[in-house]
């Protein structure tokens, strides 16, 4: 791909509590001078809400909620495509774990719902069982930036390489990978296989992360790996947030 594409990759320390996250998210992006051009925004999985209990309900938002307006008015301003990673939105069912498309002029739009859901106990910590709350997305997603083709994956997603073979066959220029990597799993696996993708794919990957010790406003905490990462189709890591 001959044209630059300008990314802002947002490494977050999200919580159970929407309006700490998008200040967070808002005093993230302020750092950027408004002067500066970015094409398209780059939030973690569960950047607007992340369970940090487990056991604790999740809400469910709506595209129409006004969680979204500040998020659309930062789009329009910069002139910029935002994608926010996941949030759970409300589903005829269960939740989906869903990333959200914001694009400067337009209405926003669910753009991808996760496939793989991820369903894990390790030795000394919680269970987590993504399945018990969320249904399964079934489609991979498509968008364009720029002339950028550009794939749409969600953490553990990335563990299924027949989700990135398709989108090689499509001839994608980019794969976001927004995550929530625990800790253990992160230190054994996040840059190997995101590098892999990449080689795989033939592909850019840009993968937002949660980072550091989540402490929820209703009990409990929660570790992530954090080390976002931008990676190049030779699978060489061309940017690294801080773990």
């Amino acid at each position: 791909m001959d044209i630059e594409l300008r990314v802002l990759i947002c490494q977050l320390n999200s919580i159970d509590d929407l309006d700490s996250n998008l200040k967070q998210i808002h005093e993230l992006i302020d750092q950027i001078p408004k002067s500066e051009k970015i094409d398209l925004i780059c939030l973690p999985e569960n950047s607007l809400y992340m369970r940090v209990r487990e056991g604790a309900k999740i809400p469910g938002l709506h595209l129409d909620s006004k969680a979204f307006q500040s998020l659309e008015e930062i789009s329009r301003q910069r002139n910029t495509f935002v994608h926010i990673g996941s949030t759970p939105l409300e589903s005829d069912e269960k939740l989906v774990n869903a990333s959200v498309l914001i694009e400067p002029g337009l209405s926003r739009r669910k753009s991808y719902e996760k496939i793989h859901l991820f369903d894990i106990e390790l030795d000394g910590l919680s269970p987590v069982r993504e399945t018990d709350l969320f249904k399964h997305g079934k489609f991979p997603s498509v968008f364009k930036v720029r002339g950028w083709e550009i794939g749409q994956a969600i953490c553990y997603d990335l563990r299924f390489a027949e989700l990135f073979l398709e989108y090689a066959k499509q001839g994608v220029d980019l794969v976001l990978v927004p995550a929530a990597f625990l800790v253990e799993t992160g230190r054994a696996h996040w840059e190997v296989l995101l590098r892999a993708r990449a080689i795989e794919s033939q592909c850019y990957i840009v993968a937002a992360a949660q980072a550091g010790k989540h402490l929820g406003c209703q009990g409990g905490h929660r570790m992530t790996y954090g080390h976002s990462l931008a990676i190049d189709p030779w699978g060489t890591v061309i940017w690294q947030g801080n773990s």
